[in-house]
């Protein structure tokens, strides 16, 4: 099996490139969605560690973030409580499809939480920051203080690219973009 990871810059459209693949995707954007509704037990942890922040079950995106633009020592905490539940889901996920040919992990933090392996493929998703801005703009929580904040723990996009094998330039429009996919799958299969 080989495992594709797509790394990039926040809004740069690695969860609607990494669907074009046409191989099963981890997204854990989605998978801490679902922790935050259905997770008792991060929420009990999230209330001990952070009580100003979080009061009932499930968790709200509004109490998120309200901890994170508070404090940016709260991204951490927050962080190293969902961490550990992305790493368990994503495992059960490549066991679930380890005879399939190919995985897409679509993982914000993945090589800042090294969940990288060694034969992992990393594609780099290459997006214009106007595009980039003008797509989180239309996100519902959207917030320029709250974008900065999370990319303080991030990579800069500057050795995520070094870091890749493929770098697919993302113009959002599936053409172009399956064109650089299928032209990777190429070489890789």
């Amino acid at each position: 099996m080989i495992r594709v990871a797509v790394i990039g810059d926040i809004g740069s459209g690695k969860s609607y490139v990494a669907k074009l693949f046409g191989y099963p995707v981890f997204n854990a954007d989605l998978e801490v969605a679902k922790i935050y509704n259905t997770n008792r037990g991060c929420f009990k942890k999230l209330k001990k560690k952070l009580p100003k922040y979080f009061f009932s079950f499930p968790v709200k995106k509004s109490e998120i973030i309200n901890a994170i633009m508070a404090n940016q020592t709260n991204i951490k905490k927050i962080t190293n409580i969902i961490h550990p539940e992305i790493r368990k889901k994503m495992n059960i996920f490549l066991k679930t499809n380890k005879k399939k040919r190919a995985v897409i992990l679509d993982v914000p933090l993945f090589l800042e939480n090294s969940l990288n392996n060694k034969g992992d493929v990393l594609i780099f998703i290459q997006s214009k920051k106007t595009e980039i801005l003008k797509r989180l703009k239309k996100r519902k929580s959207f917030s320029l203080n709250l974008l900065n904040r999370f990319k303080k723990i991030q990579l800069s996009t500057i050795h995520k690219k070094k870091k890749a094998q493929f770098v697919i330039k993302n113009d959002f429009t599936s053409k172009s973009v399956k064109k650089s996919i299928n032209k990777i799958l190429k070489e890789l299969l």
